[in-house]
């Protein structure tokens, strides 16, 4: 059993003692802390938050106690139904609601559920915001109210057409050349929410061929839910077979998006956003050319933004440190390289909707195929390595020791220790929850990667044989 208490939201796995997993009881408990929290932050006499979920198996029974204990913190709900983490995050401001829970654990597999926090803006608290919510369920500082003051709920099934209407309206989307394309896509939604959207959105932008792979929304996940290319093998050869124009994958809460070419190849996760930025940068006149994604993201943005002639940024992982950066960046577009697209003009959210709808906009114009756009792009390769360690070892100190070997190199310390070898570049970070150091590495050739990868591991297992050595 897990429970993960982190300042975005707490996720875990069903079942278990309280405290162990995601219990009734733990629901209960975070559920009254957030909503206590919108209470001292808000003028609002009555308070109302948006709800929404993905369509995991515990959705059901996770939903009637988050509505449940609402009703009782005397808070009103707008339950928006099966939804996608995207969408609440537009209906909370649509709504003019204080607040939102989203109802998912992403990526995680079907055993996982988690409560995602918004603010009234529909983005993610912030660290010390969340940080006070904890605060408040470890201290139990929460009041029910009396039985004169309960919370209502109303159910408005509708945010879907919303959500695609707002994407519609964007100046980028251009229906009448996706439809001119008639393209044929095939679709994975992994057996959740994306299952009732992706045909509606794809119908709206003129796309009358879609063939769907997994889209009942059941919660039985087919295969790992996470959209990496060793969990996507099925709808790899079925764009092959359907000699398909390209293949399109969501995970269980539509905020990643990955891409199949029509060769059945991996489009890759890191250029998702690439694709759309170049998009966005090529159609986004006087509103700029800045673009932000986080540290452990692909080169290949900050190439095709400054050749542009915009300004590349690089954040701490995470959506709500991305956010903050492109906030301050004034930036047209961002994201992360696991295949999440923000873009403001929208709302700050990772987005595969709108994601799909700027990606297909930018495929028709191109007019050429999926694998010749991927190919037109930098061509970057990302290793992805951990070391764990034991608890003993001090991971601040090591982590210490490569910066001062790696000294006379372009180092950046936001968020853990990145390191620049002119093009490549290596990332160490430190777990919150356990004792590893991550290390992402990339490189134009794969095999260089990997290897900057090893080098830098083998300096970790030096400095840890010196802090052994030294006990």
């Amino acid at each position: 059993m897990a429970l993960i208490k982190s300042i975005s939201g707490i996720r875990g796995t069903i079942g278990g003692k309280p405290g162990e997993g995601f219990s009734p009881l733990d629901i209960v408990k975070f559920t009254s802390a957030f909503a206590t929290w919108i209470a001292n932050n808000s003028t609002n006499k009555r308070i109302k938050i948006v709800i929404g979920r993905d369509a995991r198996i515990s959705g059901e029974m996770v939903n009637n106690l988050v509505i449940g204990t609402l009703q009782g913190m005397g808070v009103d709900i707008v339950d928006i139904g099966l939804s996608t983490t995207p969408t609440v995050e537009i209906a909370v401001p649509e709504e003019k609601a204080d607040g939102g829970i989203i109802l998912t654990a992403s990526h995680n597999p079907k055993q996982w559920n988690a409560l995602k926090l918004l603010n009234e803006k529909g983005e993610f608290i912030s660290e010390k915001d969340g940080a006070e919510v904890l605060q408040i369920a470890d201290n139990e500082a929460y009041l029910y109210a009396d039985v004169n003051s309960l919370g209502k709920v109303t159910k408005n099934d509708t945010y879907f057409k919303v959500h695609i209407d707002k994407i519609l309206g964007l100046p980028y989307v251009d229906v009448a050349a996706i439809k001119a394309a008639k393209f044929k896509v095939v679709i994975d939604c992994v057996n959740s929410t994306g299952g009732i959207v992706l045909p509606q959105l794809l119908k709206a932008l003129g796309v009358d061929n879609v063939v769907k792979l997994y889209c009942d929304p059941t919660g039985e996940f087919p295969h790992n839910p996470e959209p990496l290319a060793e969990n996507l093998r099925d709808i790899s050869k079925l764009v092959k077979k359907e000699k398909a124009h390209l293949g399109i994958v969501v995970d269980p809460d539509v905020d990643r998006l990955a891409l199949v070419c029509e060769d059945g190849e991996m489009f890759g996760e890191e250029y998702t956003l690439v694709a759309c930025a170049d998009y966005v940068l090529k159609n986004s006149g006087d509103k700029g050319f800045n673009t932000v994604s986080n540290l452990s993201s692909t080169r290949a943005l900050r190439d095709i933004t400054e050749k542009r002639g915009g300004s590349y940024s690089a954040s701490a992982v995470g959506e709500v440190n991305v956010v903050k950066l492109m906030k301050e960046a004034n930036a047209v577009i961002g994201g992360e390289g696991n295949g999440g697209v923000i873009l403001p003009e929208l709302h700050y959210g990772r987005d595969a909707l709108v994601g799909i709808a700027l990606f297909l906009s930018h495929l028709a114009k191109y007019g050429k195929t999926t694998s010749m756009l991927r190919s037109s792009y930098p061509d970057y390769n990302i290793s992805k390595n951990k070391i764990e360690l034991t608890p003993e070892i001090n991971i601040d100190s090591i982590l210490e020791g490569i910066k001062e070997k790696y000294k006379k190199q372009p180092v950046n310390t936001v968020d853990g220790i990145k390191i620049e070898f002119e093009k490549d570049w290596v990332h160490l970070r430190k777990s919150n929850t356990e004792p590893i150091i991550r290390i992402y590495s990339e490189s134009e050739l794969k095999a260089t990667a990997d290897n900057l990868a090893k080098k830098i591991m083998m300096d970790i297992r030096e400095f840890i044989k010196q802090q052994q050595i030294a006990v």
